[in-house]
Formats: C-alpha cells, structure tokens, sequence
C-alpha cells in the first residue's frame, strides 16, 4: 500500500492513467450503439449480428469481471490493469479490421475479456497508491472524468462513423492504450492483496459466462425454430445451474452464494435487474430508432442522447446525499417510475421527429429518473452486506447489471416482433416494433418500482457510503472498491 499524495506529479500520472485506461471501456459500451446502422450496412449483418455486437462485448465482461479483481489481487493490479489495457488495445485492432460480422463479434468477446482486467483494475490502483487522506478525492475525480468519458462517448461515436467510418470506433482505442500502458508501468505503483495461495474459480467463472453465452444465442435465434437454438437453451441453463452448484460447494468461490442470505441485498439486486435490463434495451434501440426512423445521421443520433449522461454528471452526487437523508426506498421507488414515463415518452418519436419537441422531453425525464435511482442503489448494495464484503457487493451488483443489459438486448427485439431484417424493413414496421419495445421496457421499470417500494428499507446507522458520487454510465452502476483490500470486484 503506497502513499501517494494527490498533488504530486505521480499522483497526477496514476490518476492519468486510470482514467485513461477505465474510460477506455467506458467509451466503447457507449459509442458501439451509434455505429450499429452503419455496422450492418457495410457488412451485410441482420439484426441478430447487431445484437451480438453488443452483446459479445457483454458476456465476457459481466461473465468475467469478478474473476479479474482476484486476478490483480494475486498477481498485481498494476500487472494486469497493463495487461487488460493492452489485451483490450488488441481486440479492439481486430474489431476495426473485421472483414465480416463474425470475425467482428469474435473481436468483441475477446475486447469483454480485457475489459474485465482494466476495469476493475483501475479503481483498484486509485485505492491502493493513494495516501488515505486524499483517496476520497482521487476516486471521486476518477469517478468524474469517467463519467465525462461516458458522455463524450455517443458524440464521439457518431462523429467518428459520419466522419472517417465506422471501424475508427474501435481503431481509436489503440492509441489511447499505447500511451495509457507505458505511463502505467513508468509510474503506477505495484501492488497485491497478499492472496499468493489457493485457487482461482476458474471453473466458475466459466461456467457463468457459458451460460450468459448459451442463453443469449437461444434468445437472439428464437425466431429461427431451429432445433440448435432448443438444444443451446437448454445447455445454457444447465450450465446456470452447474454455475450454482460450483459455486456452492467451491471452497473459494468467485461468487459467494452466502452474501445473498442479505435479504435487502437480493432485492436491490432484483430492483437492478429491472432497471438496467430497461436501460440495455432502451438505449440499444433508440440509437436505431433515431437513425432508421427518425432518418437521422449517427452524429444527430449520438448527440440527442447526450442529456442522459449530462443530467447523471451534474446531478447524481446530490442525488446521492438526499438519499442519505430520506433513506433509498422513496428515491428507488420515484426513480424506475420517472425512467418509465421518460421511455413511454419515446413513443411519440417517429419519422419526422422534432428533437425539441418529441425527443429531448424523453431523454430529460428518462435522465432525472437515472439521476434519482443511481446513487441511492449504490448506496443500499453496500449497506446490506459487511463492510469487508463491500467491494464483492459492488462487483456483483455491477455484473448482474451488464448480465441484464445483455439479456435486455437479446430478448427485446423477439419479444417485441422484430425480425432479422427488420431495421432494413419500411420505416413504419420498425416504428412500431420500437413502440412495442418501449411499452415493455415501461413495464419492466415498473415491477423495479414496485419491488423497490415493497423490499427496500433503510440501511443501519454508520454502514458504508458510496465514494464514486459523480457518475455518468447509463449502462451500469459505479464500482465501488473495499478501501481495505484496494479491489474493484472482491
């Protein structure tokens, strides 16, 4: 444990290089959504491969960002932040110079795995180099420049796919990750968390990805009624069990099963499942709809979006505090409701949309929602368990939201009648596909709501509080690290 203060030179420079490298997977979960039209048009893709150019990236991150903490844990953070960075740098090279959609969704779930090793590295190493008189500080400005990252990420995105195209999406992180990589080795401090023995779940963590894998093609090829999408649903579920089952009976297990013994923590968890399963499908249909409806171009379509994150950034700390002072049920109970008129708001998006009329109300009332909801989930994950088991909490509740997300963007579009083809379709069947995704995306913020007002109660006196106060990720809730142990996952 070092003790670096925040104002010297090396301080900036691991602040440098953790936001570098942490905004690095940030940017790519929020700019990959602008580039899907285009994506599709140049190869050939239906709307199946789309969903798996999301959700590629999804499995092997939600499947393996657990894993990724004990990784640094054992053998360096620094080490594997270095290591995450430049496999992430990789894979991203290999989405930008994809001949074909396949090879592109190869990429991606190869890009999911390095983001598993930076991104739970990066707090870790805010939290392990820092003197404790200025840790707080320097998480909350790591927290910060993230969420600005976030924000900047649908811009970018669709400046880049209107401008040099849309492979520079990927390309661009191979720069970002050649200077944020040797930064990191020159003048980031080593550290462990004294684990040297005993075993990884590497069984475990298999098996979880496996089945997010096996669950997701059986949901995206279910409108095919091919027997392998039958034969992959089961497989996929026999593999959740065996995941438990692991998991159980596993003497170090990646995924304590006891921590859900916390009644209040299994019903925060529930309540994100709801709202980042909405958010997932929200946000991965309304960058099309904009584009293949609305007509359009990605930068338009990026930059509509940008009020969400906006809101989250300026508002979310306070947000946070008046949580502390009136407790989370009334915040996480207002906060999915507020997400859902902000998302039936979207129904009154079609061709020839105004962006200040029909679209720019949506995304205010979706963004005040994220805003009151954010922060005070954060906040009841970590009151419901130890304070030793925080940063576990935090990894879990950050994974189960990308699981949702996921899933959201798989079963969505065959829930709501969209076919392989359909965002080649006229303009009129995919709009009203899209009405029929919001309304579900509506309900499903609904029963959050309601599973919020009738589990959710207020945490003990003196429990641990949130550091990341600022946050602008609209796809999941912030990492929070065990001041302790300096991990992000465990």
């Amino acid at each position: 444990m070092s003790d670096v203060r925040l104002s010297s030179p090396q301080g900036r420079w691991i602040l440098f290089t953790t936001v570098l490298g942490s905004g690095m997977a940030l940017l790519d979960s929020t700019v990959v959504n602008v580039a899907l039209p285009r994506i599709g048009e140049d190869l050939g893709a239906d709307l199946g491969a789309l969903q798996w150019t999301v959700n590629a990236y999804l499995v092997t991150l939600a499947g393996l960002i657990l894993l990724g903490g004990a990784l640094g844990d054992r053998f360096g953070r620094r080490r594997v932040f270095v290591v995450g960075v430049l496999w992430f740098a990789a894979a991203s090279l290999l989405c930008g110079i994809a001949p074909n959609a396949a090879m592109l969704n190869a990429a991606r779930a190869l890009q999911g795995a390095g983001g598993a090793l930076l991104t739970p590295g990066s707090l870790a190493l805010i939290q392990a180099s820092f003197h404790p008189d200025d840790r707080g500080r320097a998480v909350g400005l790591w927290s910060g420049f993230g969420g600005i990252g976030a924000a900047v990420g649908p811009f970018l995105g669709g400046w880049l796919v209107d401008g040099p195209g849309w492979r520079w999406v990927f390309l661009i992180n191979v720069p970002l990750a050649l200077l944020c990589a040797p930064v990191a080795v020159r003048h980031v401090p080593e550290s462990s968390g004294g684990r040297a023995e005993g075993h990884f779940d590497v069984l475990g963590a298999a098996l979880g990805a496996v089945a997010l894998a096996l669950v997701t093609y059986a949901l995206i090829g279910a409108g095919d009624g091919s027997p392998l999408v039958a034969v992959c649903a089961v497989a996929g579920l026999a593999a959740a069990v065996g995941f438990v089952l692991v998991e159980k009976r596993r003497p170090g297990p990646m995924l304590p099963l006891e921590i859900f013994s916390s009644r209040q923590f299994s019903a925060v968890n529930g309540v994100t499942l709801c709202v980042y399963a909405a958010f997932g499908g929200f946000f991965f249909l309304a960058a099309l709809q904009l584009q293949v409806v609305v007509g359009w171009s990605a930068l338009a379509a990026g930059t509509a979006l940008l009020p969400t994150t906006a809101l989250m950034l300026l508002l979310s700390a306070r947000s946070g505090e008046l949580a502390d002072r009136i407790g989370p049920r009334l915040p996480l109970t207002v906060g999915p409701l507020l997400c859902a008129a902000g998302v039936l708001l979207m129904l009154r998006v079609g061709p020839d949309a105004s962006y200040a009329a029909d679209v720019l109300p949506a995304l205010l009332v979706l963004g005040l929602g994220m805003v009151t909801l954010v922060a005070p989930l954060t906040a009841s994950v970590l009151a419901s368990v130890d304070v030793a088991r925080a940063g576990l909490a935090s990894g879990v509740n950050n994974a189960a939201a990308r699981a949702a997300g996921l899933l959201a963007v798989a079963a969505l579009p065959l829930l709501a009648g969209m076919g392989p083809e359909a965002y080649r379709q006229p303009h009129a069947a995919f709009d009203a596909a899209f009405d029929r995704a919001m309304l579900l995306c509506a309900g499903v913020l609904a029963i959050g709501a309601v599973l919020a007002a009738a589990t959710v109660r207020r945490p003990a006196p003196g429990c641990r509080r949130p550091e990341c106060r600022s946050h602008g990720s609209v796809a999941v809730p912030p990492l929070e690290a065990d001041p302790r142990r300096g991990s992000g996952a465990l």
